[in-house]
C-alpha cells in the first residue's frame, strides 16, 4: 500500500447519533468530528487500519446502574469529548482510531496514580510508565523504559505540561502527546512538529471518582459480551495479602516482606499491569518500568521475554548516551563499543538488581520466579492462588538473600 494511504481520511456511514439500551435504562452517543473550521470537520481517519471506517461517539445523556452501583453516563467524557472544539490544540494530522484506544489506555493507568507520571503507549500497551519527581523525569524515564517501541507512541501525563519536558518530547518522535493543560509557551514548542496530535484531555481531575463500566466485546458472528471494568485494589501497603498457604497440613509463608521502596514498586507496577495485555509481567525499580512483557502464552515465557527486553533496553539507553544511536547500529558500525555495553548489561544485570517484579496471574510453577531471582529481583506480587504457592515461597526464601512475596487476592487479565 502507499503512504498516501495512512493520511487519507476514510468518509464514514455512522449514523451522527446513536442509543445503547439496557434493559429499561438507555444513554445516548453523539459522533465527534476533528478539524479547526468548522465546515471541513471530519470524523476519524480510519479504524485499525486504512480502508476501515470508524467513529468516535462522546456519551451525552442518560446512564447506567447495574446491581445499584452507577456505571458510565454523560457527565465526565474524557477521550470521548476531544472531538470539541478547542480540545484538539495543535498538529496537521487527522487523528484515527488507535490514537484514541492508546490515550484511554494511557488514562486506564494514570487513574490510579496519584504523583507526577507519564504513561507512553504503543499499540494499546505500555512500553514504559514513571511517576515521582519533576514531570521531565517521569518522561524520561518512561522514554528509556522501552526507547525502541516508544518511536510513534502517545505520550500522556497528569499534570500540565512544561516547556523543560516539551523540548524532551521534541528529540523523539511521537504520534499523540496528552495533558490536562499546558503552560505557557508550551504549545509553541510542540508545534514545531507539524505531525503530532497534541490534546487537552477534560476532567482529568475526575479520574479517581470515575464509576465502573459496562464494556463490550464484539464477536465474529455479532454477538456480544458485557462485563464490567476493571476496578485495581491495589492502593496501599495494606491492600495486600501476606505471601502464605497450606500445603498437606504446612504452613508456607515468605520469610521476607517487601521494604518501603519494593512496595512502592509493587504498588505502581500493578497499576502498569492493569493495562497490560496478558499474560503479563511488569519488573519495576524506582517506581519507573524496567521492562513490559505481555501477551504471552506461558508464565516463564513471559518472565523471560521481559528481562530479554530489560537487556535490549538497557544496551538501546547506553548507546544512546555514549554515541548518540541506536544499539544495533553500533554492533554493525562500532562492534567493540557494542561489546562493551554488552558486556556492562551482564554486569549490571541490566538494571535488575533490586527490582520488584509483578504478574497478572499466579506462578503456576516456580520456575518463573527462579528466573527472576536469577536476575536480581527482590520482590514479588502476584494474585495467588496456584495450588503450587507453596513451592514459589520457598523458592523466595531459599533465595540468597532471601526475597519478598505479596498476594494480591485480585487476577489482573486483560484480553
Amino acid at each position: 500500500m502507499s503512504r498516501n494511504s495512512y493520511r487519507q481520511i476514510q468518509t464514514d456511514s455512522f449514523p451522527n447519533q446513536i442509543r445503547l439500551e439496557l434493559g429499561d435504562q438507555s444513554l445516548t452517543y453523539e459522533k465527534q468530528l476533528f478539524g479547526a473550521d468548522p465546515s471541513q470537520r471530519q470524523g476519524l481517519r480510519y479504524g485499525e487500519n486504512p480502508g476501515q471506517q470508524a467513529a468516535l461517539y462522546r456519551p451525552t445523556r442518560g446512564g447506567f446502574q447495574l446491581d445499584g452501583a452507577n456505571c458510565q453516563g454523560a457527565e465526565y467524557p474524557l477521550v470521548s469529548a476531544l472531538g470539541r472544539p478547542g480540545l484538539m490544540s495543535g498538529g496537521q494530522k487527522h487523528p484515527s482510531m488507535t490514537n484514541f484506544t492508546d490515550l484511554d489506555a494511557a488514562l486506564s493507568l494514570l487513574r490510579w496514580l496519584e504523583k507526577p507520571a507519564a504513561v507512553i503507549i504503543k499499540h494499546n500497551n505500555p512500553s514504559g510508565a514513571a511517576q515521582g519527581g519533576s514531570l521531565a523525569s517521569c518522561f524520561l524515564r518512561a522514554f528509556q523504559g522501552d526507547a525502541l517501541s516508544a518511536f510513534g507512541g502517545v505520550a500522556v501525563f497528569n499534570r500540565p505540561l512544561d516547556k523543560e519536558t516539551s523540548e524532551l518530547i521534541n528529540q523523539m518522535y511521537l504520534e499523540v502527546v496528552a495533558a490536562p493543560g499546558f503552560e505557557d509557551g508550551v504549545l509553541s514548542i510542540l508545534n514545531k512538529k507539524p505531525d503530532v496530535r497534541i490534546f487537552e484531555i477534560p476532567n482529568l481531575d475526575k479520574l479517581g471518582t470515575l464509576p465502573r463500566i459496562i464494556q463490550i466485546k464484539s464477536l465474529i458472528d455479532g454477538g456480544l459480551i458485557l462485563h464490567q471494568s476493571m476496578v485495581n485494589v491495589i492502593r496501599s501497603p495494606e491492600d495486600f495479602w501476606p505471601a502464605e498457604t497450606e500445603r498437606q497440613g504446612v504452613t508456607y509463608r515468605v520469610a521476607r516482606s517487601p521494604n518501603e521502596r519494593e512496595t512502592a514498586d509493587l504498588i505502581f507496577g500493578w497499576a502498569v499491569l492493569n493495562v497490560v495485555s496478558s499474560n503479563s509481567v511488569v519488573v519495576v525499580k524506582d517506581e519507573a518500568t524496567v521492562a513490559i512483557a505481555g501477551g504471552q502464552q506461558s508464565r516463564l515465557g513471559v518472565v523471560q521475554l521481559a528481562i530479554n527486553k530489560a537487556y535490549q533496553n538497557f544496551c538501546q539507553t547506553r548507546a544512546q548516551e555514549t554515541k548518540g544511536q541506536d544499539y544495533w547500529r553500533l554492533l554493525r558500525s562500532e562492534p567493540e563499543v557494542a561489546q562493551a555495553i554488552a558486556a556492562e548489561a551482564q554486569a549490571q544485570k541490566a538494571g535488575l538488581l533490586g527490582s520488584s517484579l509483578v504478574s497478572d496471574g499466579f506462578f503456576p510453577f516456580r520456575d518463573s520466579v527462579l528466573e527472576a531471582l536469577s536476575q536480581g529481583v527482590s520482590a514479588f506480587a502476584h494474585p495467588g492462588g496456584s495450588l503450587q504457592d507453596w513451592d514459589s515461597i520457598v523458592a523466595c526464601n531459599e533465595n540468597d538473600p532471601p526475597a519478598a512475596m505479596v498476594f494480591t487476592g485480585q487476577r489482573a487479565f486483560r484480553h
